[in-house]
This record gives C-alpha cells, structure tokens and sequence, in this order.
C-alpha cells in the first residue's frame, strides 16, 4: 500500500511538471508572436534606389526594413537620403495589419507610388516604387 501511494505522489508530481510546462511554452509563443518575432510578424523587406538623382544614394543600394521605417534627409531617419529635394522627415513606411502602408509626413515635394502623388496612408507591396524627392526606391520582400 505504500509503495502504492509513493508512485501515484510521483505520477502526480510529474503531471502538474508537464501542466506547468506546457503553460510556459504556451506563454513563451505568446510573448513572441507578441513581439513580433515568430512569423506572421514583420517580414523582411528592404528598399532598394532604383533612381538617384543627383545627390541621392548610389543605384542599387539596400536599406533594411523595420516595422517602423522614416524616410528622409534627417540623421534621425531610419533610411537617410541626403538630397536637397527629401524633405527633413518626408515619409513613413510601417508595417500594420499584416501590410506594409506609405505615409507621407507633410513634404514640401510630396511623395510619390508608382508615379502618383500620395494623399493618404496606402498599402504598398513588393516591387511598388516609391519617389521621396528626386529618389525612387523600390520595396523588396527577402
């Protein structure tokens, strides 16, 4: 009888180590779809300039993408595009509901998608061109 008691205290004991685990695991991917790090997060993109104007970035180069990302010539900018055409803060790229949207932040030159001026926030995809000043970028996903 009591070596029958000490196995049902360890089965016992096992099972509320499982329970508790299996709680754990569940908050862990939680917390990581949360974050945004487990798929359905952001996925990796970048802006590639396709046109530089004159004193805009080299043709060809490749600015990473975050779920945030500033266009402009501000140092503070996620993608720094040293023209005097690129307003200070001239526009936003952000990654919402499972989108990528281009906002234009009130630049004196506007900013452009696909050729047409933006007058709101509008979903951008993959191989869209986006023209901040006499800069086009064009929006890649990895």
């Amino acid at each position: 009888m009591d070596l029958l008691l000490l196995l049902l205290r360890v089965l016992l004991t096992v099972l509320l180590y499982l329970f508790l685990g299996a709680v754990m695991i569940l908050l862990w991917r939680e917390l990581r779809q949360a974050a945004g790090t487990e798929r359905g997060g952001h996925p990796e993109g970048r802006l590639v300039v396709v046109e530089a104007g004159e004193e805009g970035p080299e043709v060809g180069a490749a600015f990473a993408l975050q779920e945030v990302t500033s266009l402009g010539r501000g140092p503070a900018n996620t993608v720094v595009l040293p023209s005097p055409f690129v307003s200070t803060h001239h526009a936003l790229l952000v990654w919402r509901e499972g989108r990528w949207w281009l906002e234009d932040q009130g630049s004196k030159n506007g900013t452009l998608l696909n050729g047409e001026l933006l007058t709101r926030p509008t979903v951008v995809s993959a191989g869209d061109l986006i023209g901040v000043g006499q800069v086009v970028l064009r929006l890649e996903s990895l």
